[in-house]
This record gives structure tokens, sequence and C-alpha cells, in this order.
């Protein structure tokens, strides 16, 4: 009930005008949002880089209501791949379709992903198409098989709460389609997911094997923009450790995968498994627009209120 509480109030104009006036939650969302500028972000990516991790940027916003906005975004997106290219930092870019004028028109959105993922090629850059709602579901996956027949350079995410999940990963990975696995963020109906957190943490795993076994032999980049076919984004170190046990049995090699997590999380995990020669890729978000963001986190796991709030006051 508490994490169906924290995504209905993501949605919720009036909680989001209160609580982002809340001194407490805004010092939270400095601990877990790199900055309001691409300038803050490529300066947090570098002391990413500096400690062995690589990134990926995401300019905070989601369901625009108008063209402007959406273009506004894709204009964001060209500048942070620019910056990504003159920084040198070991960077790629993530972004939300609904950013991009999904819910206005389909082409629309198509056309201006297809800006972004074409300067992302020439820059030798990688654009990640995040997982929203199973509403998008669909669409999102549409576009992003359209724009793997022109570019190599973009990827998907597949959400391991969801029952259509497994198709969809075998799909996607046997079409050489980079995929980041994650649980999910959204509320969705026991119809179309997983209720229950044991039944989740088990598609998890069967995914994440699935997933290892397309990535043995797949093309990778050394460049730390290109991802490996396979990402396992999770901060759950059972998942981690059944991932780790699974590559070393059938021998798959570190650097065919990699491990995701979210920034200003579970710091010490993300550099501990970089010792241990293990690429890990942190998802860095930066803008103004990071309530609904932040109240996902929450509502993945509702411990997390404790967690964010004491972090918010630790160094």
């Amino acid at each position: 009930m508490l994490q169906h509480a924290f995504l209905a109030l993501s949605r919720a104009g009036w909680a989001q005008e209160l609580i982002t006036q809340m001194p407490v939650s805004r010092q939270v969302a400095q601990r877990f949002v790199s900055g309001e500028t691409i300038g803050a972000a490529i300066a947090a990516v570098r002391a990413l880089n500096a400690k062995g991790l690589y990134a990926t940027l995401d300019f905070l916003g989601e369901s625009v209501t108008s063209e402007a906005e959406a273009r506004s975004a894709a204009d964001e997106y060209l500048r942070a791949l620019d910056e990504i290219a003159a920084g040198g930092v070991r960077s790629n870019v993530s972004l939300k379709l609904t950013h991009f004028g999904l819910d206005l028109d389909y082409d629309f959105c198509l056309q201006n992903v297809r800006r972004v993922v074409a300067c992302a090629k020439s820059h030798g850059n990688f654009v990640r198409v995040d997982m929203e709602g199973t509403p998008h579901t669909d669409r999102t996956l549409a576009i992003v098989r359209e724009l793997h027949r022109e570019f190599d350079n973009i990827g998907a995410v597949i959400q391991a709460y969801l029952y259509r999940s497994e198709a969809d990963l075998i799909a996607l990975a046997d079409a050489g389609i980079r995929i980041r696995l994650c649980k999910g963020a959204y509320r969705e109906p026991p119809d179309k997911a997983y209720p229950h957190k044991a039944d989740v943490d088990a598609n998890y795993v069967k995914l994440a094997q699935l997933l290892l076994d397309r990535s043995a032999n797949a093309r990778r980049s050394d460049d730390g923009r290109t991802p490996p076919l396979a990402a396992l984004a999770t901060h759950d170190e059972k998942m981690i450790a059944a991932a780790k046990a699974y590559a070393e049995a059938q021998k798959i090699p570190r650097d065919q995968f990699e491990f995701q997590m979210l920034y200003g999380v579970r710091r010490e995990l993300q550099e501990r498994l970089a010792a241990e020669g293990y690429a890990v890729r942190i998802y860095v978000p930066y803008g103004t627009h990071w309530y609904p963001y932040f109240m996902r986190r929450l509502a993945e796991r509702p411990a997390n209120v404790w967690f964010f709030v004491k972090s918010a006051f630790s160094k």
C-alpha cells in the first residue's frame, strides 16, 4: 500500500508543489540528482570516471504537453552529447520517450529521438531508451526497433516485473539490441505484472541468466560509452551475487556485461564491484524536474524513505 501511495504521489500535482518546497526534500534530491545543469552533470561523471565507474546521463523530464517542450528536451540531449565528447568523459545518455512527445504523436517523437541517436552516432556514443509504464511499452519498443534498423547505437530497457518481459528480452537480444534489465518502478495491475516481490526477484534472476547467455559472444566496445549487450540494473546484493555466480559458472567474461546503479545509491557497492573488475555504470540524472524520479525511488522500496533522509545529512 505504501508503494502504491508513492506512485500515486509521483503523478499528483498538488503533492509535487508541496513536497518540492520542503527543504529536506530538496536536500535529499540534491544527494541523488547530480545538479540542474549539464555542466554539473559532466562534473559528476568526471568524478565517477576517476573511481573507475562509467555513467549514463539522464536529463530529467517526462510526459510533456507540447511539441515545443519535446523539441527542447531533444536539444538538451544534443548539448549533452556535445559536452560528453568535448569533455572526453566515459558516459552515454538515457532518455524517456514521453519526454520526447510520445503522448503527442508517434511520428513526431520518432523524429525527435532520431535526431539524438544520429548525433550520438556522430560522436561514437550510445542512447538508451528508458521504459515507462505499460501504456507505452509497445510504442517504446517499436521506436527502438525502427531506429535500430538505421543505427546500431540504440538500446532498450526490460522490466522484470512484467509477464511479457521474457519474450521481449529474447526478441530484442537476438536482434542484437542492447538491454538494461531492471525490476520496474511503475504501478501496474496484476494482470500485467507480478504483484509479489519474491516473484519479481525470481523472474529477474531468470531473465538475467537469459541475457547473460546471449551476451557471452556479443560484440562490445571498450570506450566506456557503448555498453555490452547485457546491463543488469540492481542494488540488490542477492541479485548481483546470483548474476556473478552464473557468469562464473558459464565462463562469461566480466567485460561481457555490466552492472548499473543509481547515482548516490550504494556508492560503496558500486566501487567494490569496480575494484573486483566488473564494469559498473551509474545512472546520473540532472535538471530541475526531479520530483517524479525521486518519488519512484521511494516507491521501489519504501524503506528508502529513511535511507534517503538519513543520507541527506551524511557525508
